[in-house]
């Protein structure tokens, strides 16, 4: 292996430090951006900082889902809306969650079947398209409160559509996506990658768009646990955070990220050939060009803190689809679940820059501004949302 963690800046743990587990059992679903998991178990980056990784393949969000509730898994590579919907108790068992860190930014993509996206390419606008025929269309997403789900429903909206009326949305996991769309009973479906590539690379369907340009640096993928983890373990918790940190550093440079293309082609990952995932896990998505902010781990930290006012928008988004009600403090909700304290420590411990303030201002592509400041607000304000 060309390259070993004693490669790498880092921190050594010491006494009281030592982590309350040794041994850390992590889920991942078959995804490019499970790339931290797999350079932090291959690299056996949690060595210096007192912890192994077990990696453990799951076969949909659900399944993450319910292995960290019942404490199967320690921690997870999750869906940011994940975390949040567990804990509201959103279609499922409620739990108390934590986020330690993001994992990466961008990176996810709408697939549209090859009729739809040629039609679109042609000049026609999706919502004349839809209405034009006398079908009800079936877009998927991967899981009901997760980004997916949100990154379609606000470009559908967008565009004038109303994804709770106007299609079907359905849940199926990501590696299903492509034959989904291949056996027709799929328009489209919004998920990661490489189940976009591989849609291209068979002829099945076409990414007409990416994820970076819906919000441009979203969050996506975090480092998700429960919070009885985070309290009883938590040094272990900080160690395991040092580590995937010290993974997405790895993954900034792009001959690393050639290198994980190769490692997440094996079976017991992501099991496609590299040539799909390297492309864009390296930001080349051919035609579409690089017009789109693309998939980021680290950019110098910036990256990783797990910021309040992300949180906050998909509790936003929840209530203006009609998936949450009631009153409640959204923002001690989203303190509850950022670890912003324990990431702080573990990046202080790694000399990784953070921000100084918990909430970030990002403007959607519709022109909207998020800043946090008011989620109920920005959540009435959309012309096509549930109204109570």
């Amino acid at each position: 292996m060309s390259h070993l963690y004693e490669s790498l800046p880092g921190y050594r743990i010491t006494g009281s430090d030592a982590p309350e587990k040794a041994v850390l059992r992590l889920g991942f679903v078959p995804l490019s951006d499970c790339a931290p998991l797999v350079a932090a178990k291959v690299l056996d980056l949690g060595r210096r900082h007192g912890i192994a990784i077990e990696l453990h393949r799951q076969p949909s969000w659900a399944a993450v889902r319910d292995k960290l509730i019942s404490g199967e898994l320690d921690a997870a590579h999750a869906l940011h809306g994940l975390v949040y919907g567990v804990q509201l108790g959103i279609g499922g068992p409620q739990a108390d969650m934590a986020v330690l860190m993001t994992l990466n930014r961008n990176g996810q993509a709408i697939t549209l079947s090859t009729r739809l996206a040629d039609a679109l390419q042609a000049g026609r606008g999706l919502r004349e398209l839809l209405a034009s025929e006398s079908r009800q269309h079936v877009f998927a997403q991967t899981f009901p409160t997760g980004t997916h789900a949100m990154w379609l429903y606000y470009w559908l909206a967008a565009q004038g559509i109303d994804p709770l009326g106007d299609i079907k949305a359905v849940v199926i996991p990501p590696p299903q996506m492509s034959d989904a769309l291949a056996s027709g009973l799929l328009d489209g479906y919004c998920a990661g990658e490489p189940w976009h590539a591989v849609a291209e690379a068979e002829g099945l369907g076409r990414t007409v768009v990416r994820s970076g340009e819906i919000w441009p640096d979203h969050p996506e993928k975090v480092l998700a646990c429960r919070r009885d983890f985070v309290r009883q373990c938590p040094n272990a918790a900080r160690a395991l955070t040092m580590t995937l940190l010290e993974a997405c550093r790895w993954l900034d440079d792009p001959g690393h990220r050639r290198e994980a293309a190769g490692w997440l082609s094996g079976p017991g990952y992501v099991g496609r050939a590299s040539a799909l995932i390297m492309p864009r896990l390296l930001g080349d998505y051919g035609r579409l060009g690089d017009t789109a902010p693309l998939m980021r781990f680290f950019d110098g930290g910036s990256v990783n803190y797990p910021y309040l006012s992300d949180g906050l928008w998909f509790l936003s988004q929840y209530r203006r689809w009609g998936l949450w009600s009631g009153d409640a403090d959204m923002l001690a909700i989203a303190r509850a679940i950022n670890q912003t304290a324990l990431y702080g420590e573990a990046a202080s411990n790694l000399g990784v820059p953070q921000p100084a303030s918990p909430m970030r201002r990002s403007v959607l592509m519709d022109g909207r501004v998020w800043d946090g400041s008011d989620p109920q607000a920005y959540a009435d304000g959309f012309d096509i949302r549930i109204k109570p």
